[in-house]
Parts: C-alpha cells; structure tokens; sequence
C-alpha cells in the first residue's frame, strides 16, 4: 500500500503539477483519490502512469493529466453542483466528490452503459463517497431534474456542444466539453453570462471515447444531430488535423527511387542528421535511413555513419567498409541478441553500398560505420588489450591487472550489476576509470601510431568505463541507468566529430525514442530522462536536424521476452488517440512532414497538444501495447520532421541462404 501511495504521489508531482497545474483542490483530489481501486486488476501496475487505460465496454479511463487540466478549466469549487457526462469506472467522480465535501457541494455522474454505472456506484460507495450520484441514461440530455448546475464536465468527445446540457448551466456556470471528429476534439469551455449569451474558449487538442446519445454521435459513427456539417469543398481550407497532414505531406517516391533521398537535401548543410525508426525491427525504416544516408554521403560531404550499436561489432563493420586491414581475429559481429537489428538484408545491402562507393575515395575522405553503444564489455576489453599488445606491451599488462575485477562477468555484464549490489567491487570502478585516463594520456604517442586503431582503443576503453557504471546502477532503478547510456552514445558522437575535424558531418541511425527530443516526451517530463536528441540540440543547436519514423499497421521483427526468439509479429492498427492514426487518416501512403517548414506553421501547431505515441523496440507485446509500446509526446517539439509509412513489413534476418562465397573473407557477417 505504501508503494501505491508512492507511486500516487509521484503522478501528481510528475505528471500533474509540473505540466502547470496549480489548482490545490485539484491536486489534493489527486492525491487522495486511490485511482488503482478505478481499474482492473490486470491494470493495477498502470494505475499511475499518465495513460488512459481501459475499463470495459471499449471505454477507458481518462489520463490523469487530461483530468486534472479539465477540472482546473472548470474551476470546481467545494459548494459547486455538478454534473459529469460519461462516469465511466466512476474516477473523475470520485475525485469532483472529494473536492465537493469540502463544502456543501453535490456531484451527479450520468453513465450510458448499465454494467459500468454499476460497478462505479459500487466503487464510489466502498470509498467513502456515497454521496456521488450515479445513473444510467444518456448523458448528452443531462439531468434536467437536478439542473441548473455550476459545473458540467463531459469525459467523451461530441461533435458539438449539446444544446441540453447549455440549457442545464446556471448562469455563470462553467462546462468543459472534447469537441470535434470522432478521434480528434478540441477542449472547449463554454460559460453562461446570461440566459442566451454563452462565452466559449477554445483549449487543447484532446482525444476522447466519442460522446453516444441523442446530442452526440450516433452508434453506427453519424451525427445524431439533424445538422450535419457539409463535406469539405474544392479550395476550401481543411477542416480536421488529418485534412491540414495531408496538405502539408509531402508523398514520397518509391524507396528504390533516386529521388527518394532528394527531399532530404533541405538538411544536407547540417554538422547532425539523426534519422529515427519507430520499431528495430521494420524494413522500410532501414531502407529509408539506407536512401537519405547515401545521399547525404554522396551530395553532401557526410562521413560518419553512427549507429545505435556496439562500438566493437561495428569496428569490424567499419574495417569492411573503409577496406582497413582487420584486427584480431574475431567472430563475425552481431551475433548476440538481438542479432536481427543489424544483421539483416538491408543493413547488408547498404554495407555493401558503402563499401563500394569507398573504394573509390581516398582514405581521409571514406565514410566509416561506427556504434554508439556501450552493452559489449566483453569485446571492448579484448579490444583494447589487443590493442596494447601492439603498440605497448608494458601498458597491456598493466591494463590486464586493471580490468581483472570485470574478467567473470565479460560474458554476462548484467551479472555484474547483480554482484555490485553486495559490495567490494567498487575497486573496478576505480581501475577502468585510471585504465581509460592511462590510454588518453597516450594520446599523441599513440596517434601517431595508427590513428584510426587509437581512435577504436580509446573508444572501448571509455565504452568500458561506461558499462562499468551502467551495469552497477541499472539494479537501483531509476532514470539513472537510461541516463548514462545516451550520455556515453552522444560523447561518442561527439568524441568521432571532433577526431574527424571541425568539417566532419554524421548521419546518426537510432530509436525514436534516442532522437527525439526527451524534454518533448513523458520520458523527461516525467521520468527526468535525457537522450541522444536532446543532447545533439542543446550541444549542436540549429545545425543538428531530428527527424522521427512511423507507422500504422504492418508487421514487425520482434521478440517477446528478452533473448526470446525473434517472431514475425502482427503490428496492430495505431490507436485512435495517437499522432499514428491522424497520420494515416490522413490517406497518404508515405510521406514527409516538414514540421519547421514555414509554410507548415498551421499543422505544426494543431500538432502541438500532446498525444500518445509508439515505440516498438526489439520487444513487441501486441497485447498490452497501450501501456508497454505507447508514451505520451508533442510531435512537434521532439522531431524537425516525420517520415511516414501507412504500412510496413519486417526485416529478414540474414540466415544461411544469404551466404556469399563470392566476396572475401573481409566480408564482416561471415555467413
């Protein structure tokens, strides 16, 4: 219980008081209203994220930050009357009643499903708040028996406001209404100044369950008022979110076009592309970053492919690909889960694109494949002391004493994780900190040297550095662990720009959720995390360029549990709420949406309001994918532009069949 009150607390903090709402009735609501005793069981562990959740009869729970915000705009007071359209579990009621028995206020929920008044009347009782009002009827003709009220909250969108529910305001009554299409409203407040003069304030895009009844939508998606708005007229400016996408969608060729990667060409003077994906496992996303890439390459003077991915996989890659002579003998890279990330047939093709297009360059102007990330301690470590080996013996045997506390765990990092728990390992922490300052000390001695070799040394020798860290805090929670991830990708990022000069260009290949600006996102208003996006705007400001990936339905490459198998997995249709479905609503199979284009100024801030969208990783739960695969974000404020694919399939892993026995053994996936 303490845990849940925790969690509770941590919702209004995060979630409800720093999105700006100052309201102390509000916010004391939230923190005494138990949301968990709202939901299904199954649901309990969601309770107190900022989502709606379903509650049956495919109607949900509204999200708690919507909630809140609608009940500020209402101004709730304690001696208020007030009525609530759409009681649903019987949530925003309990709260209206907590605020209302701080005086003599009253509060009457009507709900249109028989089964969910039930259960809230039952709910409402068992908490204490037997004098919330609840019953069955159609909420769009309100309660005219216990009209006027001071207060009307309607938790469902309509596609007008109701004249009944107008006609129920007292004067200076104030109601707070989602208005609009079926899955795109608008936050209107409507207050009452006179008995037929109404003030009405237009807020935020939302989006709710649509609002059934006689003044509202009708069961099979029409207007059940007689005044239908007429269709949209040639010339006329659009009317709904997906009408304003369309217009400002740029449709993009097939993705074995040349012209593909020409739209891109607006970006091409940046120091950083950072092209997202929406799930690691979707073809067309690497065979778009694959077209953009080569343009950029090509055109525009980039040589710097930085990926999500492990730095000493992807030095094997990069020695292919640069015609470099190989290291120590190795395995082939990316075989550790989950292998299909890279080694697939369209991250081959490309390679062996740039493999081609560099035998043609000199070798300081070859584009080389680098990995950001830091989760293979184990080759860093053999990296770095082969290293030594050959250029200084002495140093190598000082490093393998170094690294020696880490030797059990090279093949399992996370167990290290585990084991710092109980103490006496903090001595490695100290050792691969002095071993990676001992190597960059060497700088000059070194680079002098091979330069390329002391750059792929130094970087494994931070990137073990950075596991160490990584693997011992990941155990306490937190947003420490995420934090220090995308911290060491983007100083990776960093340290490759500034070892190939101030002109050196990169094109960056990662998660949406590692480009997108964080502070855009639920994971830094509410989880205080960073990420590589964030980072490269406040580093890199207008020379850095952000753009995300998306989908609607497709399938995917994904697993189900951590090394799981990878399945070819049924991506469900986006949900109705989310930045997804306006996007493929908007009829374009694929397109480009340019959200800093000054003729976009319109979409980009319809686009604005916060909505729920995907992200797919290599763990895909079609099940729960409400509260596993969505977060709530502004579009706008993450990404400088949206790729869109209406429909996508899953990569193919390379297998067997994709042998070649005509390229040599430099060939780096060595099938």
């Amino acid at each position: 219980m303490a845990n849940v009150n925790r969690q509770r607390q941590r919702m209004v903090d995060t979630q409800i008081a720093r999105r700006g709402i100052r309201a102390e009735p509000v916010l004391n609501a939230m923190r005494a209203v138990p949301r968990e005793h709202f939901v299904a069981p199954e649901m309990v562990e969601f309770a107190y994220e900022d989502s709606p959740l379903p509650i049956g009869e495919e109607q949900t729970i509204s999200q708690p930050s919507v909630v809140a915000a609608m009940i500020e705009a209402a101004e709730v007071g304690a001696d208020d009357r007030v009525l609530e359209v759409g009681a649903g579990s019987g949530y925003v009621a309990a709260l209206l009643g907590h605020i209302a028995r701080q005086g003599r206020g009253r509060v009457f929920a009507v709900e249109r499903h028989p089964s969910l008044a039930q259960s809230a009347r039952r709910r409402l009782q068992d908490l204490g708040f037997g004098d919330v009002t609840v019953r069955t009827g159609d909420g769009t003709e309100g309660w005219p028996e216990e009209a006027p009220f001071d207060v009307i909250l309607v938790s469902a969108g309509g596609p007008e406001v109701p004249k009944a529910l107008m006609d129920q305001l007292a004067i200076g009554g104030r109601m707070v209404i989602p208005v609009g299409a079926r899955r795109d409203q608008t936050l209107v407040k409507v207050v009452r100044h006179g008995e037929t003069e109404f003030e009405r304030e237009e807020r935020d895009r939302v989006s709710f369950v649509p609002l059934i009844g006689a003044q509202g939508w009708a069961e099979d998606g029409t207007r059940s008022a007689s005044n239908h708005s007429p269709g949209r007229q040639p010339g006329e400016p659009p009317a709904t979110l997906p009408e304003m996408i369309a217009d400002a969608a740029e449709p993009l060729p097939d993705l074995d076009s040349l012209d593909f990667g020409r739209l891109f060409d607006r970006w091409g003077d940046r120091r950083v592309v950072l092209l997202g994906e929406a799930s690691h496992g979707t073809s067309e996303f690497y065979r778009a970053r694959a077209a953009i890439t080569k343009r950029l390459i090509e055109r525009h003077g980039f040589t710097i492919v930085a990926v999500e991915a492990d730095w000493p996989d992807a030095a094997v890659i990069d020695r292919y690909v640069r015609h470099r002579p190989g290291g120590r003998a190795e395995e082939a890279p990316f075989q550790r889960f989950p292998s299909w990330m890279w080694r697939n047939t369209d991250v081959a093709a490309f390679l062996d694109w740039l493999h081609d297009h560099n035998r043609s360059q000199p070798p300081e102007h070859r584009t080389g494949f680098y990995g950001l990330d830091m989760y293979n301690m184990g080759g860093s470590i053999a990296a770095v002391l082969d290293y030594l080996d050959r250029v200084d013996p002495e140093a190598a045997s000082a490093a393998r004493e170094r690294y020696g506390c880490l030797t059990p765990w090279q093949r399992d990092p996370a167990t290290y994780g585990r084991a710092a728990l109980s103490g006496g390992f903090r001595k490695c922490e100290a050792a691969v900190i002095e071993q990676c300052r001992a190597l960059l000390e060497k700088r000059l001695e070194y680079a002098g040297e091979d330069g390329d070799r002391f750059l792929d040394a130094a970087q494994n020798a931070r990137l073990i550095a950075s596991a160490e860290r990584y693997y011992r805090i990941m155990y306490y929670g937190g947003a420490d662990s995420w934090n220090l991830r995308d911290t060491h990708m983007f100083e990776t990022l960093a340290n490759l720009l500034e070892a190939k000069g101030p002109d050196a260009k990169a094109v960056v290949w990662a998660h949406n959720s590692h480009i997108g600006d964080a502070r855009q996102t639920d994971m830094g208003i509410t989880r205080d995390e960073l990420n590589i996006g964030q980072l490269c705007r406040e580093r890199f400001g207008a020379e850095a360029a952000l753009i995300g990936f998306g989908t609607h339905s497709g399938t995917v490459a994904a697993a189900t549990d951590w090394n799981g198998a990878m399945e070819v997995k049924r991506v469900r249709p986006s949900r109705s709420d989310s930045y997804e479905r306006l996007c493929h609503d908007a009829g374009v199979p694929r397109f480009l949406l340019d959200l800093q284009a000054e003729r976009n100024g319109a979409v980009r801030r319809a686009l604005l309001t916060p909505r729920l969208e995907r992200f797919i990783g290599v763990i895909y739960r079609p099940e729960t994918e409400l509260w596993s695969h969505y977060s709530e974000a502004t579009l706008p404020g993450q990404f400088d532009a949206w790729v869109w694919f209406d429909e996508t399939s899953a990569v193919t892993p390379l297998g067997p069949e994709h042998a070649r026995p005509d390229v040599p053994d430099t060939y780096p996936f060595g099938l």
